[in-house]
């Protein structure tokens, strides 16, 4: 596999190939100029439009920081109350509440349903938490926008939450059999006999790990293999870590990360920011060594997104409710698609699969796009798969494509940062992918965002979102 992905990156047009790698943070900090087009609308005959209201999350920190303390549903409950207070929405006009999340805490599996109503949600509004692991809060939004289209509801919450400052840790397995064993036991015979049968080794504990179950491969592993399939360099993947905490923080200075509430935490300060921007120096970051693959990988810490604490919310309604209850949304949701490929080779292409089909979905090109919002896990799974889509070999034996779909012009894309210093809470990123993507739209004067994200497992997920008329 890795010499056919090397073949796919060494027959790319060498134009390609240097357009892709000119990653300067000067030229990219530049803002786009506001302009106004006008395009066909995506509106379906027959279908419902689907709009976001609004959407807020909390400041996305990093694990083990300020949030430390908490628990998931804390922070769901904070986007929450968030979303109420921003949109002043009633409590009782929500139909339904759908939440995302990936490692789940046991006490409040179905965190949606404790955060509603650590919120002042009725009990009577029903509440569902989905995993898709780093799509999670895109299936919760999805979800909301098939229960809306299809009539079932008129106004649903979806958002996400994870928790990465207190995860689950089990006791062994020979250990947790010996326990439901003696919790089984009758007599203090029974009970002894139990006791008897444990060895040391049974207390070492089970640790979470960002694995694959079918490969035991973590992401880390699997990025690093990625980047050296497609020739992408520790420079080029430095280059690319700098470029989005830059953007990053001149989003925040401006004032654009608008999605971002104040929260105070309990017994701590109040916080409004993500903690994670760190702007640094090619000469910083060439000083860190590999996370992963070690001596020789190329993904470091400073190139990797980090383990984060973070939740987000947005209200999502028909467009004929939201007009009827007073609001003006801020965009149309239109064409989504989940993908899914090899979880070994291909963990981290699901934007290559997804952007093609949800562009044929919606009758879209890639020109008609003015703003891209990609997840990035790591800097060289972005640039792994910029090369895999401007690549017409990748395209023809891969994809069962006869043509290349072509990489998004870095000008249109993840301009306010992305994941890799905005932090990235897996059950809640999409949020945050489909409410910058809005926000860019309505700053810039475009009509088309495309959001797009991998996920463990080989899976993926392409969405349009449309600028809601000014």
């Amino acid at each position: 596999m890795a010499f056919i992905l090397r073949e796919s990156a060494r027959w790319m047009p060498a134009t390609s190939r240097l357009a892709i790698r000119s990653i300067s943070c000067s030229s990219a900090l530049q803002s786009p100029a506001i302009q106004t087009k006008t395009k066909k609308t995506l509106a379906k005959p027959g279908v419902k439009n689907v709009v976001v209201v609004d959407g807020v999350r909390t400041p996305f920190l990093l694990s083990g920081t300020t949030y430390a303390d908490l628990m998931p549903h804390d922070l769901a409950r904070t986007a929450l109350q968030g979303l109420l207070n921003r949109t002043n929405i009633p409590r009782e006009v929500v139909d339904y509440i759908v939440y995302g999340t990936v490692i789940q805490e046991v006490k409040t599996s179905n965190v949606a349903r404790e955060a509603a109503l650590g919120a002042g949600f009725s009990d009577r509004t029903p509440a569902h938490t989905v995993t898709m692991a780093c799509i999670s809060s895109n299936q919760a939004m999805t979800t909301a926008f098939g229960l809306i289209a299809s009539g079932q509801c008129d106004v649903v919450v979806a958002g996400g939450v994870e928790f990465m400052s207190d995860v689950p840790i089990r006791h062994s397995r020979k250990m947790r059999k010996t326990m439901l064993g003696l919790n089984k036991a009758k007599s203090l015979g029974q009970r002894l006999s139990v006791i008897s049968r444990i060895r040391p080794d049974y207390f070492a504990p089970e640790l979470p790990a960002v694995a694959e179950f079918s490969t035991s491969e973590t992401m880390g592993h699997s990025a690093d293999r990625l980047a050296a399939a497609f020739a992408v360099s520790r420079v080029e993947q430095d280059e690319y870590a700098l470029r989005s905490h830059n953007l990053a923080k001149k989003a925040q200075d401006a004032g654009h990360l608008s999605d971002v509430l104040s929260y105070k935490v309990p017994g701590k300060n109040t916080i409004d920011k993500d903690n994670g921007i760190r702007p640094s120096s090619m000469d910083q970051l060439a000083k860190l060594k590999p996370a992963f693959i070690k001596p020789h990988g190329t993904v470091t810490a400073a190139n990797s997104s980090f383990l984060t604490d973070g939740a987000s919310a947005v209200l999502i309604m028909s467009e004929e409710k939201a007009l009827a209850l007073g609001y003006k949304p801020k965009a149309y949701l239109r064409d989504f698609v989940y993908v899914s490929q090899d979880p070994k080779d291909q963990l981290l292409l699901g934007p290559t699969y997804a952007t093609p089909k949800v562009l044929e979905k919606a009758g879209l090109t890639l020109a008609d796009i003015d703003v891209f919002e990609f997840h990035e896990a790591f800097a060289g799974q972005i640039l792994a798969n910029l090369k895999a889509m401007e690549s017409d070999w990748f395209a023809q034996n891969y994809m069962g494509r006869k043509t290349k779909v072509g990489a998004p012009a870095l000008d249109k894309f993840n301009t306010w940062g992305g994941s890799l210093s905005l932090g990235h809470p897996f059950g809640a990123t999409g949020c945050r992918l489909v409410m910058a993507a809005a926000h860019r739209l309505k700053k810039e004067g475009g009509q088309y965002g495309l959001v797009a994200a991998c996920a463990a497992g080989g899976q993926g997920h392409g969405m349009i979102v449309e600028a809601y008329p000014q």
